[in-house]
């Protein structure tokens, strides 16, 4: 019987979390990026399709600013017809969307939405499997989505898919390394991976991206504020990444219109090509509660409030967790708000350059951040002059790294240009 209970309540967080929660954020999301590109454009957006009242023998519809148009996109995908290319690899051309989707609702497994609720002894947590090893399994998960891209490239059997295929795969196994060892300086700075730890403890001694954000007397503020240049220079350039790992503007170059007409998905239509714009978008959200869980306190308020929130209840019920949810899903569709806004007003990368901010800038860089990160953390315990001698060995090695990387850079030819001349 316990069995039993065990199960459905994994089951009701599946359903809840994955289903209920991050699903429907993505045609949330399509509405928000439609409307904030109008105001972008100087257009009206979606502003039509709403409540037919009319037919119901109203006098009116009710549009709601076009709050129904996602469910119109998707019936719309739904009911086209699923068209597939002779020329294609038909096994393969039919498993690539499924390979893109499925990693990221995967991901979502252990990512903690909230703290607990339900009676007092029988708390139920608001996170699916609560790992020891979160990030490494967000990591793993999410890298199989290449094998999706890769396929949908390759077997399309056309040429603007495969670049775009082949294009998608560079910049996500790029990009990696710098995403991977990015978050090295916060796992050395808490000493754990599980991402309910990580976050409870930022419930308790403020955020890492924002030290003086519920700060209390167990950590001194010197420690803190040192910290927070390590600390940035990891949000930098883990949320630059997230963008380049979901092919996102100004990353999109394996899908960029004006050179792959739609990239790796161009044969692709109805919901097969839905899969592939869910994948995207859900990718964007993983990659937005990984930001927030590990830099901006995740479903933690600050200030000591969490602890006030938790004791909440009703009739012995405790809902400080769903006010968690909810302050994690304000900061979720902020974040995302933000990747929307960066997608329409940056201007997107040449594709040598965005090769070259992975492996020539952000890898040094990252690099770099580890042994600064781990110098501020064993500086109370090496002392003063060790820390100094630390810190200049650091600047060597550092400008000794960067000297042989750009000294390795290809240089351009004499008559490097268009026409054969400068």
């Amino acid at each position: 019987m316990e069995l039993l209970i065990q199960l459905a309540i994994i089951a009701a967080k599946v359903i809840g979390l994955t289903f209920l929660i991050v699903l429907p954020l993505v045609p949330i999301s399509v509405y928000f990026e439609r409307r904030f590109s109008a105001i972008i454009q100087d257009r009206v957006g979606p502003n039509r399709v709403g409540i037919p009242l009319t037919l119901l023998g109203g006098k009116k519809d009710i549009s709601f600013f076009g709050l129904v148009q996602p469910m119109a996109d998707g019936l719309k995908l739904f009911l086209k017809e699923d068209f597939t290319p002779v020329h294609v690899r038909k096994a393969y051309f039919w498993l690539a969307p499924a390979l893109v989707i499925v990693p990221s609702l995967i991901t979502v497994c252990v990512v903690p939405f909230g703290s607990s609720i339900g009676f007092t002894g029988e708390e139920v947590k608001l996170v699916i499997a609560d790992l020891d090893v979160g990030p490494l399994f967000v990591f793993a998960i999410a890298s199989l989505s290449v094998y999706g891209i890769t396929l949908a490239g390759w077997s399309s059997n056309s040429k603007y898919p495969f670049v775009g295929g082949v294009r998608s795969t560079a910049q996500m196994i790029s990009y990696e390394i710098a995403l991977g060892l990015s978050i090295i300086p916060v796992l050395l700075y808490y000493g754990d991976l599980n991402l309910s730890n990580i976050v409870e403890h930022q419930a308790k001694h403020g955020w890492l991206l924002l030290p003086l954000w519920g700060h209390d007397a167990d950590h001194t503020l010197v420690s803190k504020l040192l910290f927070w240049i390590p600390a940035f220079i990891a949000f930098l350039i883990f949320t630059v990444s997230i963008f380049a790992e979901t092919n996102r503007m100004p990353f999109d170059l394996p899908e960029c219109e004006t050179e792959l007409v739609g990239g790796y998905h161009t044969e692709y239509s109805s919901m097969k090509f839905a899969m592939f714009f869910m994948g995207e978008y859900a990718a964007m959200v993983i990659g937005s509660a990984m930001i927030i869980t590990l830099f901006l306190g995740g479903w933690s308020l600050g200030f000591g409030s969490d602890a006030f929130i938790s004791g909440l209840a009703i009739g012995g019920f405790k809902i400080g967790g769903l006010i968690h949810l909810a302050i994690f899903m304000a900061k979720l569709v902020a974040f995302i708000l933000f990747f929307i806004l960066v997608r329409w007003t940056v201007p997107r990368f040449r594709y040598d350059q965005l090769m070259r901010l992975g492996w020539v800038i952000f890898f040094e860089a990252a690099l770099i951040n580890v042994f600064l990160a781990a110098l501020v953390i064993a500086a109370p315990q090496l002392g003063t002059v060790i820390t100094v001698v630390g810190a200049v060995l650091l600047v060597i090695v550092s400008a000794a790294l960067l000297w042989v990387l750009r000294a390795s850079e290809p240089k351009a030819a004499p008559n490097y240009g268009l026409l054969g001349s400068n």
